[in-house]
């Protein structure tokens, strides 16, 4: 499964700052300029654009229709919104973009050579070893384990007092990874506070983008190398331990252990735990952030918190959820999800860069430059989405979500980059929120704002703190 890696551009910002610079001049001079938009230097967008890009991008959409560029610090970046768009990028054009050299390079310091961060043929391949891992049928047997862990976490749960639900999906998500894909023990991982190591080193990314530029004993990226030397003990000494005591079991560990490159010879320790850290970041990270914006919107919709909660208690009657009944049932609380996710998508922009030039509506996009789908600004669209801005489940009715147009709605990526763990994360959102609400009544402080802040997912920038009480 080996293959030779193309050096990320993005992995050093030096490297990048020149790349980037390199990359206009070329366009300027093959006589493609790139697209219209704000492309003055200025560092008052740049800082807007890191804090909230969303009013941004909606109002270059609207000036300059669906292709435009912006100078975000030294870089022009093209932005491609709406339906048409999204399929063009991930799925009827693809082959003209690549992943690595664009800005998902930048999280390779921290997650190494695993599926968001590779291309062509490595990644096909090792797409290919990992996905009956994660077919209906596998999927559907993580249920129990999701039950099991959900329902021990809540039992730290007391009526009447406040808790973080952000911060407690955090560990609870990564113990459902640790054990459902991985095959880890999450008790022996209890000294490391893994969930705490993840969120810390996931900081970096939320902190300003020339601070991100630092190197050296103290900066930013110096303390999300050592949250990730902590990872990297735990997960090489669990790769160690399968090697030596041959134990195999159901899980992507496995899998990846007894799998062989082209030559037939096994995966290095490296390759190995790039992919695990990768899928520990893809299976937590997300389903945390989704979690927590659900509730935070059902919280302030009554009829449709009202619409889940009587068919909870019609099809469930008490019981925990069975794997059928979460996989292919549950309409109404699959319509939350559904919505939940158009209006937060944690993979909130698909990174690219262009390998050739191309042309799309009428605009011609130069050759090298970066270039990104953003499933957040497109999903807010009022012509795709009418009053985009309203926490409306019922525009995923069965009926309605199969008449979207292609591209539409885009939470997961699509094409050949369709996140691979969909189908596991949809069941464990859908299992929490389905016993928490079967167990408990949250209330939102009336205080509370919500503030979202553009890490390499979507989050609550405040946590979301919750008063608990008992279930009518």
């Amino acid at each position: 499964m080996s293959a030779s890696l193309v050096p990320a551009p993005t992995t050093n910002p030096l490297r990048r700052i020149a790349f980037d610079i390199g990359t206009e001049r070329a366009a300027r001079s093959s006589g493609i300029p790139f697209p219209p938009g704000p492309m003055s230097f200025s560092l008052v967008r740049t800082r807007r654009f890191s804090q909230s890009p969303l009013p941004i991008l909606l109002d270059c959409y609207e000036r300059y229709g669906p292709v435009f560029s912006i100078r975000i610090l030294h870089s022009p970046v093209v932005f491609m919104l709406g339906p048409e768009a999204n399929h063009f990028l991930t799925v009827s054009n693809a082959a003209k973009f690549r992943w690595r050299d664009g800005s998902m390079g930048d999280l390779i310091p921290l997650l190494g050579d695993g599926m968001l961060t590779i291309d062509g043929p490595y990644h096909r391949q090792s797409r290919k070893v990992m996905l009956p891992s994660f077919h209906r049928e596998r999927i559907a047997g993580s249920a129990d384990t999701m039950v099991e862990e959900i329902s021990h976490a809540l039992g730290s749960w007391r009526v009447r007092e406040t808790l973080d639900l952000y911060h407690w999906t955090r560990a609870l998500a990564l113990r459902i990874a640790m054990r459902a894909l991985l095959g880890f023990d999450p008790d022996r991982a209890q000294d490391l506070h893994a969930a705490d190591e993840f969120e810390e080193a996931l900081a970096f990314f939320g902190t300003d983008y020339l601070l991100q530029t630092l190197r050296g004993p103290f900066s930013p990226f110096s303390r999300m190398l050592k949250h990730r030397e902590r990872l990297d003990a735990l997960i090489y000494e669990e790769i160690a331990r399968r090697r030596s005591s041959d134990e195999r079991r159901h899980d992507l560990m496995s899998v990846l252990l007894d799998a062989t490159d082209d030559a037939g010879e096994p995966l290095s320790d490296r390759e190995v735990r790039d992919h695990l850290i990768t899928l520990l970041f893809a299976g937590h990270d997300t389903t945390t952030s989704t979690v927590t914006f659900l509730f935070y919107e059902l919280l302030q919709a009554p009829e449709a918190l009202a619409r889940v909660t009587e068919e909870l208690e019609r099809e469930l009657a008490g019981r925990p959820p069975t794997a059928e009944q979460l996989v292919g049932g549950l309409p109404e609380l699959e319509a939350v999800m559904d919505e939940t996710l158009r209006m937060y998508p944690p993979a909130w922009v698909g990174p690219r860069r262009a390998v050739e030039s191309f042309e799309f509506a009428g605009t011609a996009v130069p050759s090298g430059a970066l270039v990104n789908y953003c499933s957040w600004a497109s999903h807010r669209l009022p012509e795709v989405f009418p009053d985009p801005d309203r926490f409306d489940p019922t525009r995923f009715t069965a009926e309605r979500k199969a008449a979207l147009a292609k591209g539409a709605y885009v939470p997961f990526g699509g094409g050949s980059r369709t996140c691979i763990g969909m189908r596991f994360g949809q069941l464990e959102i859908k299992t929490i929120a389905a016993l928490v609400l079967q167990r408990y009544r949250l209330e939102l402080p009336g205080d509370y704002e919500l503030r979202v802040r553009m890490m390499p997912t979507l989050s609550p920038k405040k946590g979301l703190p919750l008063r608990v009480a008992a279930a009518a």
